[in-house]
Parts: C-alpha cells; structure tokens; sequence
C-alpha cells in the first residue's frame, strides 16, 4: 500500500512546529504622502492676484459707493424691482402655457397645425426679443385702431399700453423655446406609455394630459428654470417701450443724480439677488423631480458643507495603517 501524500508544505515537522506569537512581526504603518500638484497652487495664487487688482482698481475709481449703498433701497427702485418680477413671472407663464399649445400642435399629425406652430417657432426664434417689443410698441403705425367687430374698438395707442407691448413681446418669444423644450420632454416618453394609455381607452388629449406631461416634467422643468432666470435678465429690454422696470427706474434717478454708474450697479446688484434666489428654486424643484430617474439624490449644499466639514474633522493625523 502506498503511504498517504502529506499536503502540508514543509512535511510534517513543519506542520508540528508552533508558531510563536514573540516572532510574528507587526505590520509598519504606511505613509500616505499625498501628490503635489504645483500647478493648482500657481493658477489659484494667480486668479487670487487678478480678483485683488480688480477690487483694488474699483476702490480706486471715481465711484460713489455712498451712493449705492444709499439708493440700494430707494422706493422707486424697489418699485422698479417689483415690476419686473411682475412682468417676468407674467411672461413667463403666458409662455409656458402657449409653448405647451405649440408643442403638442408641431406633434400633431394635422398638417396645418403642425405647420402652423413651426412657422411661429421659426419666426419668434430668428428675430431678436428687441426687434419684436419695438413692433409691438410701433403697432400703431400701421393699425390706429383696434376693430374687432362687435366685441372691441378702441385706438391702437391705448390698446398697446408699455405694459402690454412688455408682455405681449416677452412672452410670445418666450413661447418659441418653450415649445421646443416641451416638445424634447414629450418625445423622451417612451411611445409605449401612449400605446398602453389607447389600448386602456383613453383619449389622446387624456393620454397627453395624464400620462405623457407629467413623465416629461423631469426633462421639462430644468431648462424652464433657466428660461426663467433668463427672462429676469431679458425684461431689462422693455426699457425700450418705456416701460418703467428696474432698468429704467435706476436710469431716471441716475440721470438726475449724476450717478450714472452707480445706479447701474444698483440695478445689477438686485438682478444678482433675484436671479440668485430663484437659480435656489430651481435646484431643489429638479431634485424634486429627479426622484423617479436616480437611486440617490444628489446632496444638497448644505448636506455637502456638512459631509466636507465630517471628513475634515475625522481625518486622522498620522499615516494609514495596514
């Protein structure tokens, strides 16, 4: 008989002999030496540079920062304030509402009204938002009176007072690109959701109403925050049809102040809080919505500030141990 093979290395006196713990040898703690990287120091210390030399230039410049801190509050421009968020917030529902009309009319397989509403697209797309409130303000040129048999008749010049050229201007080019970002939202809905709402016997305006908009809210709603933010910064152009926003009403007290550029900076420092404020909105509302889309939502600045300042304070202070 042969004998049984021995499987443990070294034969068996070297499986009989003990292992002390005296000899076993501890593992050395390993230094982490983090990489420099020269180069983000270099570029830091240098837009650092340039930020001071362009704080130092305006504290140097003939500017009167008494002023601004003094008409900051002024009531005219807090006024002036309000009306354009008021033409802002009005434009900008006209828009969403009429870009939704358009965009489900470029969808649809009726051909006039698919034509229709790329025909408007095209037209408020490729003509500036300047061009569009001077013809607004200017339609009395062309039509003195407003005729609208048996319900409406009244002059031109009172029809299109500077508020509604202001909201007729804005708010129909609006329209245009938020049809085309309704329109994307709608068509990233997979097509079997409207097969299976038909086969339930649903209508297609149900179908579109219950099932197709609300799943395109996710791609809806981030680029029509942007628009928004965009339209506080574009209702500064109703300056042209004498409307009397923020713009104009720092440009009145500017030109009888002899404040010029500090007025102007009055007016940019309240469209940085609001734009600011609402940029705020806008990121919780998509992280409101992204819920459906992502297994963990993003963190928020807060959460990050907290997570940053947790790791911070637990970092250890000597190397990493094996």
């Amino acid at each position: 008989m042969t004998d049984k093979l021995d499987k443990v290395p070294g034969g068996p006196s070297a499986a009989a002999a003990p292992v002390s713990k005296a000899t076993a040898v501890a593992p050395e703690t390993i230094k982490a030496i983090p990489v420099r990287h020269y180069g983000r120091w270099i570029s830091g210390v240098v837009v650092i540079a340039l930020l001071v030399a362009l704080v130092y230039a305006f504290s140097q410049g003939n500017i009167q920062w008494q002023a601004v801190q003094d008409k900051l509050f002024d009531d005219t421009v807090l006024a002036g304030a309000g009306r354009t968020l008021m033409i802002s917030v009005l434009a900008m529902v006209l828009g969403v509402v009429l870009g939704v009309v358009l965009a489900v009319m470029r969808l649809s397989r009726n051909p006039v009204t698919s034509w229709v509403a790329w025909l408007y697209i095209w037209f408020f797309r490729g003509t500036p938002v300047y061009v569009q409130l001077l013809l607004w303000f200017n339609l009395a040129l062309i039509f003195p009176v407003l005729n609208i048999p048996f319900i409406y008749k009244d002059e031109m010049t009172d029809v299109m007072t500077p508020f509604m050229c202001a909201l007729l201007g804005l708010a129909l080019n609006e329209a245009a690109y938020m049809a085309e970002i309704v329109r994307a939202g709608i068509q990233s809905v997979d097509e079997g959701q409207t097969e299976a709402s038909h086969a339930l016997g649903m209508t297609q305006a149900k179908t579109m109403r219950r099932v197709v908009l609300p799943q395109a809210l996710r791609v809806i709603i981030p680029p029509t925050g942007n628009e928004f933010i965009n339209m506080l910064k574009t209702s500064s152009l109703v300056y042209a049809v004498t409307y009397n926003e923020l713009l104009r009403s720092t440009s009145q007290i500017g030109s009888t102040s002899y404040a010029v550029m500090e007025m102007l900076f009055v007016a940019s420092i309240w469209y940085i809080v609001m734009t600011s404020v609402f940029s705020v909105g806008q990121y919780y509302l998509e992280r409101r919505y992204a819920r459906g889309s992502l297994r963990s939502l993003p963190l928020t600045p807060f959460q990050r500030i907290k997570v940053n300042l947790a790791s911070f304070s637990n970092r250890p202070s000597g190397g990493v141990s094996a």
